[in-house]
């Protein structure tokens, strides 16, 4: 590759070809070849050549879209998608076999239930402008892996990486099964005319609201990966000068548009102004010369953005305590706190993605709760640093996606991990196994042997109260537990249990062992039939 990667320019696709695109998608899909195991390991191969080929192209867009520095770019993106989809390719074989390690009652194993794993259907996936290459490939290489087709929409606001993202799509995947859709508004709207498998959009909650409405039209089902306004927790029992710096990282890292950090900080009352030292030290030893002037700190992705962040400080009553300096020529926002006392500020109101974020002083750890319960009570994610038992209670106490403690958003960044919001913050997960579970179906099969008629009998017309008595005592359970609620414990019961199979009567329990005799039986014979035939 050439040492100054060529990007060309951004541009549309065709509104008149997406739906074209789109039944491409699901005639391929209805081919049935995208079941195959080996043929979606061979599509995962080839993407892995097609990541690595392209690096350079991808350090070079992510720069000229968001000003991402190239350590941040390898880092944050290629490598941890890379690392995503080998993980993926050495488990796939293993994640798509037939569940058969099931729970179900004794009496119901000669019909050898088992989960079969079936890809959802032609799948369309709209990614986010702030990670614009891994918010994009983690999903489609969780959908490729599940054995759909799907359609990629990548951010517009991240243009020079939506247009790599044609590329190596383009070059390196079978062309009738994957497309990437380059657009705005309009051809994100005909791409939600046509049907899907599923949709997965990562992005902001009003226009995960406008997909919703729309897949429900159609039945279809989504996956929402938002944001939320996160907050942390640090106490005198912390360890400040730790603690700011991990949060000062959560902030800066790609100029804090990251959706899992920290929106705001419950700082114990009595270490608030040691914290803020704390910080601006981190400050001056992450950017000697200032956030501006240094190589490691990027910029925000456009004006629009830009101008939203910058209101959320000329409208704050709070008291800016680091940072503050701002260049919209430039997009640059400095890694800024703000001191607010009240939950009604515009700092803790609104979400920054961004590098701005405030303290709000609390007394105690079950203020602090209070205050995350009452700003956002389902976040992406949680942090807190004070002493084990009060992390324990907050961890308790607080929902979130998901939780890092000690840590800025540590729970995201292990790509073998599930991650997710929940309620405003999103539904459903993706990484690792998550990411195969995303795109895919469980399907419960169950196949009935010709022999087993004779005991299914209560189910046929005309029915007897006898055989009905019969079913009802094979299908019964003894309860382990009196009619108080209180457990059941003793030697006896165990024994019972176990020898008479959880039946709550001698003659239920005779029932279950005939029927657990006659399903050893049939395996036995199909074992020494097999045996036979392989001899």
């Amino acid at each position: 590759m050439a040492s100054d990667p060529k990007i060309p320019p951004f541009e549309a696709d065709s509104l008149d070809k997406i739906a074209q695109y789109a039944a491409d998608a699901r005639a391929t899909f209805a081919s049935q070849k995208t079941k195959d195991i080996e043929w979606r390991l061979v599509q995962l191969r080839k993407l892995y050549w097609g990541i690595t080929d392209y690096t350079p192209h991808l350090i070079a867009a992510l720069k000229q879209d968001i000003g991402k520095p190239s350590l941040e770019a390898l880092v944050g993106e290629v490598s941890y998608t890379i690392g995503d989809l080998q993980h993926i390719m050495k488990k796939l074989k293993t994640w798509a076999k037939d569940d058969t390690n099931l729970d179900f009652p004794l009496t119901y194993a000669p019909l050898r239930p088992r989960i079969r794993k079936e890809p959802l259907g032609a799948v369309l996936i709209i990614g986010a402008y702030n990670y614009p290459f891994m918010l994009s490939m983690c999903p489609l290489i969780g959908a490729i892996s599940a054995g759909c087709t799907a359609i990629l929409k990548p951010s517009e606001s991240s243009p020079a990486t939506a247009m790599v993202l044609k590329e190596i799509v383009g070059k390196y995947l079978d062309p009738n099964a994957f497309r990437v859709v380059n657009g705005a508004i309009p051809e994100t709207q005909a791409l939600l005319n046509e049907k899907w498998g599923k949709i997965m959009y990562t992005g902001n909650s009003n226009v995960a609201r406008i997909i919703s409405k729309k897949a429900a039209e159609t039945l279809t089902p989504v996956t929402l990966e938002l944001g939320g306004r996160n907050p942390a927790f640090v106490s005198k029992a912390s360890n400040l000068p730790l603690a700011a710096r991990r949060l000062l990282w959560g902030k800066s890292h790609n100029a804090g548009q990251v959706c899992m950090s920290q929106n705001y900080v419950c700082v114990q009352r009595e270490v608030v102004d040691e914290f803020i030292k704390c910080l601006n030290a981190a400050c001056k030893d992450f950017f000697p010369q200032g956030a501006k002037n240094s190589p490691d700190y990027g910029r925000i992705v456009n004006e629009r953005t830009f101008d939203r962040i910058k209101g959320m400080l000329d409208k704050t009553n709070g008291k800016i305590v680091m940072g503050g300096e701002t260049d919209r020529s430039n997009l640059y926002i400095a890694p800024t706190v703000v001191l607010v006392d009240s939950i009604g500020d515009p700092m803790m109101v609104d979400e920054s993605f961004g590098p701005i974020w405030s303290i709000y002083p609390v007394d105690d750890v079950t203020e602090a709760i209070r205050v995350m319960n009452e700003v956002d009570p389902t976040p992406l994610s949680l942090m807190t640093f004070g002493s084990k038992a009060e992390n324990e209670k907050v961890l308790s106490n607080v929902t979130s996606g998901g939780a890092s403690m000690n840590d800025s958003y540590m729970h995201g960044c292990v790509y073998t991990l599930p991650f997710g919001g929940v309620g405003e913050s999103g539904t459903g997960a993706y990484h690792g196994r998550a990411s195969f579970d995303c795109f895919t179906h469980r399907r419960t099969v169950v196949a009935t042997p010709g022999w087993m008629d004779k005991l299914l009998r209560v189910r046929y017309a005309p029915y007897l109260q006898s055989e009905l008595k019969q079913y009802l005592w094979m299908h019964s359970q003894k309860p382990d537990f009196d009619r108080n609620g209180k457990k059941i414990t003793g030697v006896g019961y165990w024994i019972w249990m176990l020898f008479g199979l959880g039946g709550p009567t001698v003659k239920s329990a005779l029932l279950r062992w005939l029927a657990v005799l006659a399903a050893g039986y049939a395996y036995q014979t199909q074992f020494h039939r097999l045996s036979k035939f392989l001899a």
